[in-house]
């Protein structure tokens, strides 16, 4: 994953957009690759980062990292560490992120309309 250089036109277009529209704010937090499959995994209640991993066979450990950091960065996800032989990790969505919800759910839905759609040309 790749971050766009600060001082770069890219990066000042995204954060003008992103500061005049709430929708283009919202896409960059919750657009990335993996971000709304973590968090529809993460509906069904706490998981550890093995089970993630297990449900996303296609992901690298590396990837799941940096997408688990940056979703508890942006405070959708919550990291609880318990002091245990060997730590224990489990992670949740937090209240903003439960609310992401009936979003991913009328994603879900669109999707599977449109993809029905595109097989019937």
């Amino acid at each position: 994953m790749t971050e766009i250089k600060e001082t770069s036109t890219n990066f000042a277009n995204k954060q003008a957009l992103a500061d005049e529209c709430p929708e283009a704010y919202a896409s960059n937090i919750i657009g990335g690759q993996w971000t709304l499959v973590i968090c529809s995994w993460l509906l069904e209640g706490k998981l550890r980062f093995s089970e993630l991993k297990k449900n996303l066979p296609n992901i690298t450990e590396r990837m799941l990292t940096l997408q688990l950091r940056k979703l508890e960065e942006n405070r959708i996800i919550s990291r609880t560490v318990y002091a245990e032989v060997p730590p224990r990790v489990e992670y949740e969505l937090t209240a903003i992120g439960y609310e992401l919800k009936p979003i991913i759910k009328a994603l879900e839905n669109w999707g599977e309309k449109h993809k029905a759609l595109i097989e019937e040309a």
